[in-house]
């Protein structure tokens, strides 16, 4: 944990225009500076930062923040990590004091995993570069494959002995069985599984006589390790993971993520390969936007991987028939997930390893250019040199395409690929459009139909909730405007109370809000609240300095959007009073001058919304009683309705019949 007081010297220190200026080239515009946004492809600069503010928003994506979200967003860190970065930035030093041995015995497993896999991703790459057997069998085999020292190093490759000198070593280093193997009878999977227990009791290298690639998370933490053997044994395969464990877990990891993170965020594009050496031959080469499945089938939670950076994948695959079938394999997971695939073939015997070896940067990026293909392109292609002029394989072919159009999310994106597909098969649009559809309809049926029934009845339970949360935008529109008088002005004083006591504006807001038992409906208005109300009465409290710098990403989020955000005054108000029946002309200097009247406003406005949903319940409640013939219910109904419309007209007698919508 960092202390309070590092906290604030770190956010006292931190320069937003520093911070995103080390990522983005900035230019001055006025107050402001103004750049290309890191977070999505534009060629016009809408990424706004304010110094002033200490925040930075992007008007065509809409990310926005201060310099701890922005760190958080850029590196995939979390906030804990993004407040080192930027402590090492600006030469703050965390304070850290050496845990006691009741501490350290409280330390969570994950913690003390961690722990165990960066002392050996040490102890591997020592072994390599400084000793004699690392240097002659692992440093020699990774010089032969072409790769230099500084792409070595850079990957953090190591080497690990024969024998079972990892064992010994961490052993010595006080490390634990615990957490140097993976002993289902401490707990399910816990442990790196670096070790391997013998029946007696002694513990031998899980990797010995191996090249090592460790795995990385995002933030730079090792997660697991893959160990390519230097000596010929049929017995054993040619590489060896890092067992499952809550750190690691092959199927949901991408090698060399970590490398190629900022390049694929900053180039919109990722690569994906399935080797380590490809992804390492390809970096080597000048192409750093590249990532590897780590030798396994892709897998969907790899694709959601990439997908937080980038929507936009070409996957490159050797021009084997394996390799031909695993980009078929690969084509529809990635589709489901809303991304733009391209597949590239490279030339037969050739794998994106040896490719990269063999050409610069500019003869791989022009290959993959001119040889990249869409989806539609590539499957048809291919299955149309199979099916040949055979009736029945053509059908197959179709089917097959048609598969894949169904498993994108996109009704735009599925119609453009309709239409293409429906011109390269020669087959009317009409009959594909129609068994798209029928193909999602079944692909739907049978996902509901694999669900337990508890499942089935969630799924249900949320569609009838976004139902219910369609009818109130309105609601969460009005109650977001008083979020924002909460954020912006929640410690200025709006009235003084009958005792002489002033009363703030966010603390007027959330006391007529209870009155009313008006409840937010969005969980993160309620936690808005919440803090608020912790933290007003604290010396100095200042609402939108708390609400900008605070630990939740989701508050500062929506915190730097509505400070950034003009508050729609004019479409409020239109400069007239609403306190008398005449309209008269004002000229506020701003929001805050006229604070009192604002927040009435719009206290009334979430009222007059509220009154509008309950009378539209009435009359949804009123017609099932008519068809039940319920008359006692019916009669309850039709007495309460007079008193919701006559509340209703007073509200908008009092509004100057200009309720205002979203």
């Amino acid at each position: 944990m960092i202390p309070r007081d590092t906290i604030d010297r770190i956010f006292s220190a931190t320069r937003i225009e520093e911070v995103v200026g080390d990522y983005v080239s900035l230019k001055r515009r006025g107050a402001n500076l103004i750049g290309l946004c890191p977070f999505h492809d534009e060629k016009t600069g809408s990424f706004t930062v304010s110094p002033a503010k200490g925040i930075y928003k992007c008007f065509g994506c809409g990310k926005s923040g201060q310099a701890v979200s922005f760190i958080m967003e850029i590196e995939q860190c979390s906030y804990v990590e993004a407040l080192r970065l930027l402590a090492k930035k600006y030469h703050i030093e965390i304070e850290e004091r050496e845990l006691t041995a009741e501490e350290q015995q409280r330390q969570d497993d994950r913690e003390s995993m961690f722990v165990v896999n960066e002392f050996a991703c040490q102890w591997f790459e020592d072994q390599l570069w400084n000793t004699e057997e690392g240097r002659a069998i692992g440093l020699s085999y990774l010089r032969q494959r072409g790769l230099r020292d500084d792409m070595i190093r850079r990957f953090h490759i190591g080497y690990s002995p024969d024998k079972s000198l990892f064992s010994v070593a961490a052993k010595q280093k006080g490390y634990s069985d615990k957490y140097l193997t993976n002993d289902s009878q401490n707990a399910p999977y816990i442990g790196t599984g670096l070790c391997i227990k013998t029946e007696d009791g002694r513990l031998y290298d899980r990797f010995h006589s191996r090249v090592i690639f460790p795995f990385f998370s995002r933030s730079g933490k090792v997660v697991g390790f893959a160990g390519r053997i230097m000596k010929s044994n049929d017995k054993v395969g040619k590489y060896v993971n890092s067992p499952t464990s809550p750190l690691f877990e092959k199927h949901n990891e991408l090698y060399g993520l970590l490398q190629a993170k900022q390049h694929i965020s900053r180039l919109n594009s990722c690569y994906l390969v399935e080797g380590q050496m490809d992804v390492i031959s390809m970096h080597q080469a000048g192409i750093e936007n590249v990532v590897s499945s780590g030798g396994t089938s892709l897998t969907k939670p790899q694709i959601q991987l990439i997908h937080r950076f980038t929507s936009n994948i070409t996957i490159l695959y050797d021009g084997d028939k394996a390799g031909i079938k695993a980009a078929l394999r690969g084509i529809d997971m990635v589709l489901e997930e809303g991304i733009n695939v391209k597949i590239v073939l490279l030339p037969e015997g050739e794998d994106p390893d040896s490719f990269a070896r063999s050409h610069n940067a500019n003869e791989v990026v022009d290959y993959i250019k001119t040889h990249e293909s869409d989806f539609i392109s590539f499957k048809t292609q291919l299955l149309s040199e199979e099916s040949g002029n055979d009736p029945l394989k053509r059908s197959e072919l179709i089917r097959s395409v048609v598969q894949s159009i169904a498993a994108i999310p996109d009704a735009i994106t599925r119609q453009v690929y309709i239409k293409d597909c429906a011109e390269m098969l020669s087959t009317p649009e009409e009959i594909l459009s129609r068994e798209v559809a029928t193909s999602r309809n079944k692909q739907k049926s049978e996902s509901l139909n694999k669900r337990p029934n508890s499942e089935t009845q969630q799924t249900k339970n949320e569609e009838r909730e976004i139902r219910i949360e369609s009818k109130t935008i309105v609601f969460n529109h009005n109650m977001q405007n008083l979020i924002q008088l909460i954020i912006r002005y929640g410690e200025q004083v709006v009235f003084v109370n009958e005792n002489d006591e002033p009363v703030q504006c966010g603390e007027f807001i959330i006391a007529c809000l209870h009155e009313d038992n008006i409840e937010p409906r969005i969980e993160l208005h309620k936690t808005i609240i919440d803090e608020y109300l912790t933290h007003y009465k604290d010396e100095n409290f200042k609402a939108e300095d708390y609400f900008l710098h605070c630990d939740d990403n989701r508050i500062i989020t929506l915190a730097t959007s509505l400070v950034t955000d003009p508050y729609p005054l004019s479409r409020i108000f239109s400069h007239q009073s609403i306190s008398e029946n005449v309209t008269q002309e004002v000229k506020p200097q701003t929001d805050a001058d006229i604070l009192p009247q604002i927040t009435q406003q719009l206290l009334m406005e979430i009222k007059y919304t509220i009154i509008n949903e309950q009378l539209e319940e009435m009359q949804t409640l009123l017609k099932q009683a008519q068809a039940d013939n319920n008359w006692e219910q019916i009669r309850s109904l039709l007495s309460r309705q007079p008193e919701l419309q006559a509340v209703r007209s007073q509200i908008a007698q009092a509004l100057g019949n200009r309720v205002i919508q979203p």
